[in-house]
């Protein structure tokens, strides 16, 4: 039976074949080869990382050529003769990999699929090599990989921002990036602490951090939306290790020295991805006024346009001392896939004393004052802080998010001064000297709500936005000013030409509530274009009252309705913009405009008839929106961006009557006054070549002003007394000066400011060369007493700083600066200047016998030009540290600041009228400080969900699917 069955299959076979051969077959037509080809391809890691600069070479018989992987990773061979080759892969630190490929001749593009380089197991460990670049630059968003700069162990991020490129930290937590403020810091997309930058980055640890990311921040509507609207804020967001984001790290510090000084802070954290709860406190009492570490000698913003060169170490403020207590709590959690919250609590509170003592001298078109003042002062502050934020994914394609807000601050103040001025002016020398008692108590709850829903349409980039907000706030300042007015004859103050007293109680209220209406539509053109629309309302309603009583000398308290201040107003701004935009590889456009009609209306009590006067008026504006960007890798870009911004005066300007509230400061209104209007244009480059350790950034912004609102303050003689012996004789009169304000529009303003950042590291980082500074033109127009006159401003700043990490047990900071600042102006009796100020400074850390540090700052400034300053102190400060345990967590600290006692610097702020102002520093600034330090840490590994690790957004939040 077996053979039967056999031989019939056999034969079945056999009969098939012969059957099939009477059928013809077809021949497929195969395109014919081509004689050149494109091959591209990318090079990862096995960590699915791009490395670049990975040599790649390419072999075939008719063919031997070879190139490097560019910033991304890829790697592009042009006009290839044959489809079949061999690819050599090498970089440094990981295997050489050898790959025969046999590819369709007739493609014109062969891209191969990604080539995983493998780690070398036997490499120097003191070689370190990752090829993803150290610094990437997206559209908005800068992003440094955190693990190419060395710290410390123990170190916070405050130490590691110091390493990377365009980064300048303060001693006080202050972060600036490419010379830009940073305003909030963030974890993992959302808020950490509030937002409070400097708890963010001198408590959290450094080596949790995975990337640090410096964000050009327009709001969580345009996050979502892409739309953007208005100028955006810089944010420091700090994303974590995978393998550091489930665990718990913490730090106590407890420090005392000299003159009742401490220090005490405590920190926990607890992060299980997205999941986060934290409390941050402390308790100090510290010197204000002197900045124990750092170096200064630049020059910082004064009022009114001026500028202030410190000619000693430190920063400018009102020296003395002052005790703090900032306890503070975070908390984010991950309900379920679809619902996040994030709130934070913290609360402040300061008692500052201080002593003040300043002279300086103002100019005017009448002449020039010289003048002295010393005060004391006492201020008591407390404050709360609660945010709230709910994160609300509905579903794929609704989303909603409600953030309500609290805050409320109270503050109580007494001081003393005494006021000196010497008046020069046209119109006759006078001698007026001031002298009073003030008290003021404040106290400003605020309250509010946001919420934001967006619905995302089937048709991919379609989406539309609705967001509603209101803010109300009610500040109340209960004030009492005792002053003594007193009128001398000469400079001296022997002989009293007439004095008299004020003595007033003022009670003021201020209500404002804020409405703010937006809503957004993106209708896609095609994958890479779409048109925007963006509408907003916003409505801002404000009810103010001033009210005033004397104080008799017996006493007694009468009403002064005169002095009166009441009013309320509301203003109403409408935007609408209307917007095309095309997202490419290489380019970013936006093109389009926004419609601004604004209205403000109100009502005021005039004091002269105690009848209600109304005002009104309205304005309109086209903006144009403009914004470019071109990447030719993720390591180099350039933008340009123009803005416009419409800025309405306010309504005590426009009120249409003269306000004298203030006897000395009288307010004439000009209801005619029209709203000041900023262009702006704004230019950056930035570029970072990865195989060099080398970056570059440039910035630089225009600004011109049209109607800026100004002050044209007119100073006015009012008759005193006569000369007793010679009463009739009007050139023996005595006057003083009143000064009665006027609100004018004036246009020629304008101004040019570049920056720049030039970096270069070497020898794996341990030699850092850092280059920056600005230069900064301005001209601005003003008027006094009728009369038109410019200042022009020039500004010259260099700062060179190296870091220097030779080795393991060496760290060398050294310093050098030079700043040239000048001021001419067309202001009668007013001077040019010109200052120039040359800082030297070093600091830096020595470790040795493995867990004992020495740390040292220095620094000299050379100031020339300032009047009247020779003052060139020379600030030394140092400290010892001895580690305890195998993990080193347990350091005893001992410093000691400003050992020669030199750091009694003077301030001095230019005005734009050529006057001065010198402030004189706190001598408390030498002391010490003792304590410990604790630092623990336990860390469980990598986030995952059921039984894989978890996805990750571009933000660092954790994807719960």
């Amino acid at each position: 039976m077996k053979k039967i069955l056999l031989i019939l299959i056999m034969v079945a076979i056999l009969g098939g074949g012969a059957f099939a051969q009477n059928v013809p077959v077809r021949k497929a037509v195969q395109p014919p080869p081509l004689s050149l080809r494109q091959v591209s391809g990318i090079v990862k890691d096995s960590t699915d990382e791009t490395l670049v600069g990975a040599m790649v070479k390419l072999v075939s018989p008719k063919d031997t050529v070879s190139t490097a992987t560019n910033a991304n990773g890829i790697f592009i061979f042009k006009n290839i003769r044959s489809a079949t080759f061999t690819l050599t892969i090498s970089s440094m630190g990981y295997r050489t990999l050898v790959k025969k490929m046999l590819n369709n001749d007739a493609v014109p593009r062969l891209v191969l699929d990604p080539i995983i380089l493998k780690s070398q197991v036997n490499a120097l460990k003191e070689v370190s090599i990752n090829g993803t670049p150290s610094i990437v630059y997206k559209t908005d968003t800068v992003e440094y990989r955190a693990s190419d700069y060395k710290v410390r162990e123990n170190a916070t991020v405050d130490e590691l921002l110091k390493k990377m490129e365009g980064m300048e930290v303060g001693s006080d937590g202050t972060v600036t990036h490419q010379g830009q403020q940073i305003t909030k810091a963030k974890l993992n997309g959302k808020e950490y602490a509030g937002g409070d930058v400097a708890q963010a980055i001198q408590n959290l640890p450094a080596d949790i951090v995975d990337k640090i990311q410096v964000v050009d921040d327009y709001g969580d509507q345009a996050a979502r939306t892409g739309i953007k609207d208005g100028d955006p804020q810089k944010i420091l967001n700090i994303t974590t290790r995978a393998d550091k984001s489930v665990g718990t790290t913490g730090r106590i510090t407890t420090q005392a020295g000299n003159n009742d000084r401490y220090n005490g802070q405590l920190f926990v954290q607890r992060i299980d991805a997205n999941e986060q709860l934290g409390v941050i406190g402390r308790i100090a009492n510290t010197v204000t006024g002197v900045a124990s570490t750092g170096i200064a000698g630049g020059a910082t913003n004064g009022g009114g346009g001026g500028t202030g060169v410190g000619a000693g170490a430190g920063r400018g403020g009102s020296p003395g001392t002052t005790f703090s207590a900032s306890p503070s709590f975070n908390y984010r959690d991950q309900w379920n896939k679809k619902l996040q919250v994030v709130a934070s609590y913290a609360y402040r509170y300061s008692d500052n004393n201080s002593v003040n003592s300043s002279y300086g001298q103002r100019n005017s078109t009448l002449g020039s004052t010289d003048f002295t003042s010393q005060s004391t002062r006492e201020s008591k502050s407390k404050g709360h802080n609660v945010n709230f934020e709910m994160d609300y994914s509905i579903d794929s394609a609704n989303y909603l998010q409600v953030t309500p807000t609290f805050s409320y601050s109270s503050a109580t103040s007494s001081s003393s001064s005494l006021t000196d001025n010497i008046n020069n002016f046209t119109t006759g020398f006078e001698h007026p000297v001031v002298s009073g008692v003030n008290s003021n108590l404040n106290s400003a709850p605020n309250y509010g709500a946001t919420v934001f829903y967006q619905h995302i349409f089937k048709k991919p980039h379609r989406n539309a936005s609705v967001q509603f907000s209101i803010n109300r706030s009610n500040s109340q300042a209960n004030g009492d000013v005792d002053n003594d007015y007193h009128y001398y004859f000469d400079t001296t103050r022997d002989s009293l030409l007439k004095d008299s007293a004020s003595h007033l109680l003022t009670n003021r209220t201020s209500k404002n509530t804020t409405y703010r209406t937006s809503v957004t539509y993106v209708e896609p053109i095609s994958l890479s274009s779409q048109f925007e629309f963006n509408g907003q309302v916003r409505t801002a309603v404000y009810d103010n009252k001033a009210i005033s009583d004397t104080v008799l000398a017996n006493g007694q308290v009468e009403e002064l309705t005169r002095l009166d201040n009441i009013y309320n107003y509301s203003f109403t701004e409408t935007r609408a913009t209307f917007n095309y935009r095309y997202n490419g590889k290489k380019v970013n456009l936006s093109l389009g405009t926004t419609l601004v009609p604004t209205l403000l209306k109100g009502t005021k009590i005039n004091n002269g008839n105690s009848e209600n006067v109304s005002t009104s008026r309205s304005d309109f504006k086209i903006i144009p929106v403009f914004r470019l960007s071109y990447s030719w890798s993720r390591t180099e870009r350039i933008s340009l961006a123009y803005s416009g911004s419409n800025t309405e005066p306010n309504f005590q300007q426009i009120q249409p009557f003269t306000d004298r509230s203030d006897p000395n400061n009288i307010i004439v209104g000009n209801p005619n006054l029209n709203p000041t209007f900023t262009n702006s244009l704004n230019l950056i480059y930035n570029n970072y070549l990865p195989n060099s350790k080398f970056n570059l950034s440039f910035n630089l912004n225009g600004t011109t002003i049209s109607n800026q609102a100004t002050t044209n303050v007119l100073q006015i003689k009012e008759f005193l007394s006569a000369d007793p012996a010679d009463p009739t004789n009007p050139a023996k009169f005595k006057y003083r000066t009143i000064n009665e304000i006027h609100y004018i529009n004036i246009n020629g303003s304008h101004a040019i400011v570049g920056r720049y950042n030039i970096a270069k590291q070497f020898d794996d980082r341990r030699y850092n060369l850092s280059l920056n500074g600005n230069v900064t033109y301005s001209y601005n127009n003003a008027m006094s007493n009728s009369v038109l006159y410019h200042n022009t401003n020039w500004r010259f700043d260099e700062r060179f700083g190296p870091r220097i990490s030779p080795n393991d047990w060496l760290e060398v900071n050294p310093y050098i600066g030079y700043d040239v600042s000048r001021s001419f102006t067309t202001l009668r009796n007013a001077d040019p200047t010109s200052l120039r100020t040359t800082s030297l400074g070093i600091d830096g850390r020595v470790y040795f016998l493995k867990t004992f540090q020495v740390n040292y700052s220095a620094s000299k400034n050379y100031v020339d030009g300032l009047t009247g300053i020779t003052s060139n102190p020379f600030v030394i400060n140092a400290g010892f540290e001895k580690e305890f345990f195998a993990k080193k967590n347990l350091v005893l600290t001992f410093n000691v600041y400003d050992i020669l006692h030199q750091n009694n610097f003077i301030q001095q702020t230019l005005s734009p009228q050529g006057g001065y102002t010198n402030t004189l520093s706190s001598t408390l600034s030498r002391y010490f400080l003792v304590g410990l330090r604790l630092n623990l840490q336990k860390w469980s590994g990598s986030p995952k969900r059921n039984g894989k690790n978890m996805n990750r957004r571009g933000d660092g939040s954790f994807i719960y699917d």
